[in-house]
């Protein structure tokens, strides 16, 4: 979706991108908030990180049709660590969890931590970053996408904040439920993380917290890149165009010419 959006709709179609965006803005937030609160009623803890990334895409694209530095490059910062994050906890809930216990249901499923500490460790940090705390990526991403949708529009922003804590809700909510407590008597003894399953977490939690605290070393490699996306619509007046790429530019100067050839054959007559 990201890639869709930078390498055809700027490119390709900047005025219909300028033009639809408040279309889009609005749909995005709706889905953040309706996501969010779709996601907090869950009890299938697999369909509840599902439906938790929907609320984080929603959020990517804020930051995408912000139209300035720091929108695009929050939301690319957020989709790349949205990448590290979401796969960690599927591989958590529906292969881990799910392999030992045999179900996804958050009912049935607590008390992990007394079996399994290395793995609710990790699915702490996850967790957190996930909901966009310091020193992770995502949340370079969020504040980065917020501070740019900011400048197009205070009020977009705000509600997209809301994303923040709702998100903390459900991500603590599903933490809480299954790491904590007494045993489920639905549960077996269970085994904690072997080898690959810890360095398949490792892999992806390492640059989760690298990117988060160096996020240079990405933002560096962007800024020019991104910096050609920019477009500007000034706003177009009778008297004032300075839009050289605008439609109505084009449709002015033709009427220009038309007018000119108008006056130019009557003086001919004449």
């Amino acid at each position: 979706m990201v890639a869709l959006y930078l390498r055809v709709l700027i490119n390709l179609l900047p005025d219909a991108t300028n033009y639809f965006s408040p279309l889009i803005l609005t749909v995005a937030i709706i889905s953040l908030i309706y996501a969010s609160f779709s996601t907090i009623i869950q009890q299938d803890n697999k369909r509840l990180i599902a439906y938790s990334s929907v609320a984080h895409m929603a959020v990517v694209v804020l930051g995408l049709f912000s139209n300035n530095l720091q929108g695009i490059e929050g939301a690319i910062l957020l989709a790349i660590g949205h990448g590290f994050t979401s796969p960690a906890l599927f591989i958590c809930v529906g292969g881990i969890i799910y392999d030992r216990t045999g179900t996804r249901i958050i009912n049935y499923i607590r008390g992990l931590a007394t079996y399994m500490p290395l793995f609710t460790i990790f699915f702490f940090i996850f967790t957190l970053c996930n909901t966009g705390v310091p020193l992770s990526i995502n949340w370079i991403g969020e504040v980065l996408s917020l501070m740019g949708i900011w400048q197009q529009n205070p009020i977009i922003a705000c509600l997209g904040a809301t994303g923040i804590f709702l998100s903390a809700c459900y991500s603590m909510f599903l933490y809480n439920r299954l790491s904590y407590g007494n045993l489920s008597p639905y549960l077996p003894p269970l085994k904690d993380l072997n080898r690959r399953e810890y360095y398949m977490l490792i892999s992806l939690l390492i640059p989760t917290l690298v990117f988060g605290i160096l996020p240079n070393v990405l933002l560096d490699s962007l800024h020019i890149s991104v910096t050609s996306l920019l477009y500007v619509v000034p706003p177009i007046t009778p008297f004032s165009i300075t839009d050289l790429g605008s439609p109505a530019l084009a449709v002015l100067q033709q009427e220009t010419v038309i007018n000119t050839s108008i006056v130019a054959s009557s003086a001919c007559f004449t």
